[in-house]
């Protein structure tokens, strides 16, 4: 980033990915998930914590975080920089649990409003314990342009201190690394140290508590390290083993230290070079990780896919079923047939087609003069078949699907302690309901193609209900799942009633009849699937999973580098 460079337009690029990357969500336990949370923490934090407050006021004073391992001597450090007490020292672990602020009384105005690390609360006094608190340490030995944070151990046995303290980092303008002659080799330090190469964070080292005897070897050994981890140019400070007394170290040991962030502070043009070093190095910083946490919203929304692809599989298929049944003739076996033949008479079925047609008549003339209606059964027989056909495609689906979802972790996790693998128990009743109004539709649809026909002798013959009855027939009788016996009483069940239909209404009142018939039995069982289906669906809809996501976040990242 140029000296006096436009910054307006980097601004909101910047804002605009901050909010998708606030926005997003990676609910689903998919493989990389737990990572993907973590990283994107990582980036709203310094989005936040960081780059928009900096980039939004260049001006604000140059933040040093003091960071390192347990033990390393950071609280002593502030402290004698501050020549006051304001951070907890001693042998317990660990010391700082929060974060310690020391500023010039003169810049509160920077410090005690949330700009800077605005997730963390202001306090003031001797000590926290709290990690989501900012302790504010106002001092007249730190000079104007300068502010000095206590940061927790890297390595704290306390989660929320180490996650503290890598927040903390990533929201330094430089990082003032403490280390000691018997730690500066181990490795969590160094992870740290490639980090802030990787970031392009300004980076002086501490080299404390360095035996006499020993200071010949470990500073230049220090030195090699840092070179070949590329930060040779990184200050390098060495604080010789001395005694501490409250919690202080003698001034002549850190003196070096002291007088070279002074000189930082008091020149303007060198801090602005060290913020704009630290602020581009994050910014640039940005692209490899946001396109990681891309494909980890883009895995989410595969994840969340499959499972809704399993799902719909299963009960696609299930519809399938159901379709197929209610149209091959395997729907007229059983009771239906026996309840056919009360209706119709079985011996009339091989009779010429008026002899058929008269003895139906007289069934039904029977029935409207108070006789007992064979009708009424085949009506409850074709009830009770659809009701059972759709009831067992349903728990095949239920089954099929719970199975897909059991079998993956995110799908597993959806489902819980609940049971999805059987039909809901309110389909039986949904059925009975959807098949019944199905019925009375076909006789509605009867009565609107029979307008104007009402009067003929077939018509009164037959009646709406014998003639829905019928139709209902045609509908489920293509007689392809029968076998042979079952074939020829089914398709001639099927052509009777097609020749009585024809017969009363004309031909091609019957195909419309018949499709119409079909195609809203077809939408009825339809929409009893898709209830069941819900149980599966809803609980995806329930998560912020987004397709869009990841795309969104490349488009926003890219949109940062072409401003950068």
């Amino acid at each position: 980033m140029a000296p006096g460079a436009d910054t307006s337009a980097l601004l909101a690029a910047l804002e605009a990915l901050g909010g998708q990357v606030d926005e997003l969500r990676l609910p689903l336990d998919a493989p990389g998930a737990e990572a993907g949370r973590r990283l994107r923490q990582e980036i709203a934090d310094q989005l936040g914590d960081y780059v928009l407050p900096r980039l939004r006021r260049l001006d604000a004073p140059l933040l040093a975080v003091v960071g390192g391992p347990t033990g390393a001597g950071k609280s002593t450090l502030v402290n004698t920089l501050v020549r006051q007490r304001i951070s907890a020292a001693g042998v317990l672990r660990p010391t700082t649990r929060s974060a310690v602020l020391a500023y010039n009384p003169a810049e509160g105005g920077w410090f005690e409003q949330p700009r800077v690390l605005p997730g963390l609360r202001r306090v003031t006094g001797r000590s926290s314990d709290d990690p989501t608190a900012l302790l504010l340490a106002p001092s007249d030995d730190i000079p104007t342009g300068l502010a000095v944070l206590d940061a927790p151990d890297i390595d704290s046995v306390v989660t929320a201190n180490r996650a503290l303290a890598t927040q903390l980092l990533a929201a330094a303008d430089m990082w003032v690394f403490v280390t000691t002659a018997a730690r500066y080799a181990d490795a969590v330090p160094w992870e740290f140290l490639r980090a802030a190469v990787t970031r392009g964070t300004a980076v002086a080292v501490v080299l404390n508590r360095v035996p006499p005897e020993a200071m010949d070897e470990v500073r230049p050994h220090l030195g090699a390290m840092l070179t070949e981890q590329g930060l040779g140019g990184a200050p390098l400070f060495v604080v010789p083993e001395t005694t501490a007394y409250d919690a202080m170290l003698p001034d002549e040991a850190v003196d070096p230290i002291r007088s070279w962030l002074h000189g930082l502070a008091s020149d303007a043009a060198l801090r602005a070079a060290v913020v704009r070093h630290t602020l581009d190095g994050a910014v640039r910083s940005l692209g490899a990780r946001v396109f990681a946490l891309a494909a980890a919203a883009d895995e989410q929304a595969e994840v969340a896919a499959g499972l809704r692809a399993a799902v719909d599989e299963a009960y696609d298929a299930a519809a399938a079923q159901v379709d197929a049944a209610s149209s091959d003739g395997s729907l007229l076996r059983g009771e239906v047939l026996a309840r056919w033949q009360e209706f119709v008479g079985t011996g009339e079925l091989m009779r010429s087609l008026e002899a058929k047609v008269g003895r139906v008549r007289d069934r039904v003339t029977a029935a409207v003069q108070g006789k007992p209606t064979p009708g009424a059964d085949l009506a409850e027989a074709l009830e009770s078949g659809v009701e059972a056909l759709v009831r067992s495609a349903a728990d095949e689906a239920a089954e099929q699907a719970s199975a897909a979802w059991r079998s993956d972790p995110a799908g597993a996790a959806l489902l819980g302690d609940d049971d999805l693998s059987r039909r809901s128990p309110g389909l039986p009743a949904a059925t009975e309901r959807a098949v019944r109004d199905w019925q009375s539709s076909v006789l509605d649809l009867v009565r609107t193609q029979a307008q104007g026909k009402r009067r003929s002798a077939r018509y009164l013959a037959f009646g709406v209900n014998g003639l829905g009855l019928m139709v209902m027939i045609v509908v489920f009788a293509h007689t392809g799942g029968l076998v042979a016996g079952e074939v020829a009483v089914a398709g001639g069940a099927s052509a009777l009633s097609q020749k009585v239909l024809e017969a009363v209404l004309g031909d091609q009142a019957v195909r419309s009849l018949a499709e119409q018939a079909r195609a809203d039995l077809r939408r009825r069982v339809t929409e009893l699937l898709d209830d069941e289906r819900a149980r599966f669906t809803t609980r995806l809809d329930g998560v912020p999973v987004h397709e869009s996501a990841g795309p969104a976040l490349r488009a926003a990242v890219q949109d940062v580098e072409d401003c950068r």
